[in-house]
């Protein structure tokens, strides 16, 4: 096992130039490229009066270099978790300008990261990154306004030591590939701490399909970076790709989805499971159906007057954090998890704030009132909304027909919502059912579903 280093070492430790640090097709970027590509956007920020910058960008080596440019800088990265241009201006409070990997149309500050052509000026070590930096990510809560959650970077070179010392010599030598974005906790610890600590090297794009991945240098090992979105998915008459570690996050994997992708590409899946709050939690190596969750070291659950709480060497309180799922433990410690106890679901591993939704319907032109709510069609897990209308809004879906009236509800969601979260089916109902708390009853809300629209 080669020694960690945290990510304030990253850059200026004394390593080769020549040291590889990512590639793309036939072009590898080296650490020398990444050196200069961090040191002349830091040099730019510093300049700049905002502290605050939102990181938005899709290719990881990219997403790197202005990652490690804001914090050398002395700003704060926050990584909204988009770039979608109408929410990103709705949330200008967030930040005073956007680092991105394509041109935006915003009303702010906006720089536009590249990578340059390296000249032959040595390299001076960067400015130190500050002891208590952190990045602040944004996720959907319960509200449906966006949860600010900080992290520490001491956190988060903590978690890839965990799980590089968990995971220890299966990692070694692997070149990483992932189907998810570095702009979430999982794609930013799994994508990008991970093998920067520990001097692996890294795709730069996101592996869309099965294709891509059957095309791999056969030469060299990998380790993937999954979801159950993606893995569902899989075409296994495809060759079979040279993948030596298997991660999924963000929601359990179906077992004929193990069972597919075990017969593809001939290893089991490592099933981590945590959150943005907690960081990493749990982890399975699931070779057999109903497989329970082990709590990774020093990982500890606990039940109190409040509810289910975790404690971790990754979370700052000393208390713990709750949590949001329902777990079930047997006599050996290990678990599964039953179900959420709040209003955030996910439809194909992405966290959906039902609550968000319902703000947007509810924004809606001739909308009174709406309600979202998680609904399965033929296996395959959806939203649904139900609305009540003024008589103006009924009259026009009289006139137009429900499927014109439905192409328009959709195209004004989309700027705002993650394309999961848009809804596929739609009620018109009276009246939203409630009970004699006010509170609504949403089992009478998913008998509506079962009807034919």
């Amino acid at each position: 096992m080669p020694n960690l280093l945290p990510l304030c070492q990253w850059l200026n430790a004394p390593r080769p130039d020549d040291t590889p640090v990512a590639w793309c097709g036939d072009r590898c970027w080296t650490l020398g490229q990444l050196r200069y590509d961090v040191s002349t956007l830091t040099t730019d920020l510093q300049q700049q009066r905002g502290e605050r910058w939102a990181l938005c960008l899709d290719d990881s080596y990219l997403f790197l270099v202005a990652l490690l440019a804001t914090l050398h800088a002395g700003k704060t990265p926050v990584i909204p978790g988009h770039s979608r241009l109408l929410l990103l201006e709705k949330q200008r409070a967030l930040f005073d300008g956007v680092l991105s990997d394509r041109p935006l149309r915003l009303s702010g500050p906006l720089r536009v990261v590249r990578s340059s052509q390296r000249n032959n000026a040595p390299f001076h070590p960067l400015p130190a990154v500050a002891d208590a930096a952190f990045i602040e990510l944004f996720t959907s809560g319960s509200t449906g306004a966006a949860k600010r959650v900080v992290k520490t970077l001491t956190a988060l070179d903590r978690e890839a030591a965990l799980l590089a010392t968990f995971f220890g010599d299966r990692l070694h030598g692997c070149r990483v590939v992932a189907s998810v974005a570095p702009y979430h906790q999982y794609g930013l610890t799994f994508r990008l701490f991970l093998p920067l600590a520990q001097g692996l090297v890294m795709h730069s794009v996101t592996i869309a399909y099965s294709e891509q991945l059957a095309a791999l240098d056969p030469q060299y090992r990998y380790l993937f970076i999954s979801s159950p979105a993606f893995l569902k998915r899989i075409d296994a008459q495809l060759a079979s790709p040279p993948v030596a570690v298997l991660f999924s996050a963000g929601g359990s994997l179906a077992w004929d989805t193990v069972d597919k992708t075990h017969r593809w590409l001939n290893i089991w899946p490592d099933e981590i499971y945590g959150s943005t709050e907690t960081g990493v939690l749990a982890w399975r190596h699931y070779q057999h159906e109903g497989l329970c969750w082990r709590p990774l070291p020093g990982i500890h659950f606990h039940q109190d007057k409040r509810g289910l709480r975790v404690s971790s060497p990754l979370i700052p309180h000393g208390e713990g954090l709750p949590l949001d799922d329902v777990l079930q433990f047997d006599d050996t410690g290990g678990f599964s998890l039953v179900g959420r106890k709040d209003r955030l679901v996910k439809i194909e591993e992405k966290r959906i704030s039902l609550n968000e939704i319902e703000q947007y319907l509810r924004a809606l032109e001739g909308v009174c009132d709406a309600a979202a709510l998680p609904i399965t069609r033929n296996g395959r897990q959806g939203i649904g909304a139900l609305l009540v209308l003024n008589d103006a809004a009924r009259e026009q879906l009289k006139q137009r027909g429900n499927k014109a009236q439905l192409q328009a509800w959709r195209r004004a969601l989309r700027p705002w919502l993650d394309p999961v979260a848009v809804p596929r089916d739609w009620r018109i109902v009276d009246e939203i059912p409630v009970n004699s708390m006010n509170k609504r009853i949403y089992a009478q809300l998913q008998e509506l579903f079962h009807e034919n629209p």
